[in-house]
């Protein structure tokens, strides 16, 4: 899924890997891109509890609208029996997480393989 209007600066890529969806993002998390993240972040199949990996190696910037759209797909999954696992975050986006306490409720990790095997 890409944002027609800004192509190139933003990619989501959701893809199952061992039963986890692994969502995949690129470019600048801001509020013109937070719906497309937050669908990517909602699970299709209701029969499961949803276990996702975000991982925002690519991601070169976010704004508190990602932190938004993070915080309620963790309480969406969490309310599910599921979790939201953080993944490969650039020190950038490390540090707004930490600055809000967000990596004190969603689980960070330095990459997706780490996040998988937690």
């Amino acid at each position: 899924m890409q944002k027609q209007d800004r192509p190139g600066r933003f990619s989501v890529r959701p893809e199952v890997v061992d039963g986890i969806v692994v969502v995949t993002v690129h470019g600048e998390i801001d509020h013109d891109v937070k719906d497309v993240l937050g669908q990517a972040l909602t699970p299709q199949d209701d029969t499961t509890p949803p276990r996702l990996v975000a991982d925002l190696s690519g991601v070169t910037f976010m704004d508190s609208s990602g932190i938004n759209v993070f915080v309620a797909a963790h309480l969406r999954a969490s309310r599910a029996q599921g979790w939201l696992r953080i993944a490969g975050a650039q020190e950038s986006v490390v540090r707004l997480l930490q600055m809000v306490g967000v990596d004190t409720v969603i689980p960070c990790h330095p990459t997706v393989e780490h996040a998988l095997a937690a």
